[in-house]
């Protein structure tokens, strides 16, 4: 099949073969059709299969014949978790609406939002934006939707994973009714699934490959190592191995900046990129490490699902990610569109157990090899696959009205806590009943006849005192 099958206009089949494509991936074929017959789409497609074409040629095609976008309006609304995946959704849809007479834009935070606010105002087409940013702009009437017609949510598990479902209920209250809804997203887990479900009306659902599956081009393995000779493994492998354009993920971003530091020292040209970094000095990094003019870039996960370079050949995981499903989104940032690419992961035998699980999640075990002169003095232990099915984590307890049957014991509990307290005497009568409770100094114990009422306050007083009295008598 060919794009020309799938009813895309000339002017799209002109910018898509200037960009060297004549075939449509799997999961355009797919979803496109479904696209342009106005359907509500979930699609799940592994990273690096075109998914983000998938949507943006149906959209650009429908947006065709349509009305004229008023002033802070827009018709076409594609949110995404990360600044990084907005601005390349962006340049997708300027790159395939090139010959075409259609606006479009990007926002996201990090950067002043007045400039945003004036590119707004004489409304577009298409608008591509984070959910923090789009609430600040609609906030400040910068932007409407009477008009909007297509909502997209890329990535949409990444998003919700990443703590964005409050904004985005507070964004779908905003939004008119009738409207279609795309999701397209590398993986979606059944929980995120069913809370997708309740976005979407009546969704078509698609897969072009299992859940969590790694591109068959991706050459992966994993070098053991230990953990305080990681950096010298990578900068051996980039140095013997002649590796040219490398993407390594750390887990933290102190760990990025002291890594880069490192590679530096062994001169290497290096730069990091992680949320601590400014979006003007994210973006000078990506641009450089495209450009070549950066032979590594260090990213925390963050840039792990919004990075696109073109065929990027090495993808190192420096530390292990904490969630296994990230390592599925780490090494996708190679061996894109069906170019090679290889997958190097430097474990440790403290990283035992996320190792475990990635490999059980993928369904395979990942082929070792040591780094002569490299190896390990604390052995990494050979894994076996477990092919048991991931244990389903137990749904918390809803807090609830009280008003609930499963809630009443605990109600109860409160209530003869409070009943308890109401039964208590006021703090002026606690005191008073702790001190009626104290000991009282006998005669015997104070060498005296009398109890004294007090003690003197200084020798000096003694014998103006009650005390003092009570002696001489």
């Amino acid at each position: 099949m060919s794009f020309s099958d799938l009813q895309l206009s000339a002017p799209l089949l002109k910018a898509i073969k200037e960009q060297g494509y004549e075939h449509p991936s799997p999961i355009q074929e797919k979803a496109i059709p479904i696209v342009l017959r106005g359907d509500d789409i979930m699609a799940a497609a592994q990273t690096g299969t075109g998914k983000t074409a998938g949507f943006t040629l149906p959209i650009l095609e429908k947006l065709i014949d349509g009305p004229k976008v008023n002033g802070n309006q827009t018709r076409v609304l594609i949110l995404t978790p990360t600044r990084e995946l907005a601005a390349q959704v962006a340049a997708n849809v300027v790159t395939y609406s090139q010959y075409l007479p259609i606006s479009s834009t990007v926002v996201f935070g990090g950067v002043k939002i007045n400039p945003q606010m004036m590119r707004l105002k004489k409304g577009v087409d298409i608008l591509i934006a984070t959910p923090g940013r789009l609430l600040d702009l609609h906030s400040q009437n910068a932007i409407r939707f009477k008009q909007l017609e297509v909502l997209v949510l890329d990535e949409a598990d990444r998003m919700l994973d990443m703590g964005f479902l409050p904004d985005i209920r507070r964004i779908m209250k905003l939004l008119p009714q009738q409207r279609q809804n795309l999701l397209f997203s590398a993986t979606f887990s059944q929980s995120i699934r069913a809370l997708a479900k309740t976005i979407v009306n009546k969704p078509v659902e698609i897969s072009v490959a299992a859940e969590n599956a790694t591109a068959a081009q991706v050459k992966q393995w994993l070098c053991p190592v230990d953990k305080k000779a990681k950096s010298k493994v990578l900068a051996a492998l980039i140095h013997d191995r002649d590796w040219g354009q490398v993407l390594v993920f750390t887990r933290t971003k102190h760990g990025a900046n002291r890594l880069t530091k490192e590679l530096e020292s062994q001169h290497i040209m290096a730069t990091a990129i992680h949320g601590n970094k400014s979006q003007a000095a994210r973006t000078r990094a990506l641009a450089e490490f495209k450009q070549g003019e950066v032979q590594v870039l260090v990213a925390t996960d963050i840039a792990a699902r919004g990075l696109d370079i073109h065929q990027l050949p090495h993808v190192v995981n420096f530390d292990l990610p904490n969630v296994p499903s990230d390592y599925v989104h780490r090494i996708g940032r190679t061996g894109r569109a069906g170019a090679e690419g290889e997958a190097v992961s430097l474990v440790c035998a403290d990283e035992l157990d996320e190792l475990i699980d990635i490999e059980r999640l993928i369904g395979n075990l990942l082929p070792r090899e040591s780094l002569e002169g490299f190896e390990p003095q604390h052995a990494l232990i050979e894994t076996r696959l477990d092919t048991r099915p991931p244990r389903k984590k137990k749904p918390k307890k809803p807090r609830g009205d009280l008003s609930s049957k499963s809630d009443k014991p605990a109600r109860n509990q409160r209530r003869s806590v409070q009943s308890s307290k109401s039964s208590q005497p006021a703090s002026g009568e606690k005191a008073k009943a702790k001190r009626s409770r104290r000991p009282q100094r006998t005669a015997e114990a104070n060498g005296n006849v009398k109890s004294p009422s007090r003690k003197p306050s200084s020798p000096r007083k003694a014998s103006s005192s009650t005390w003092g009295k009570s002696t001489k008598s």
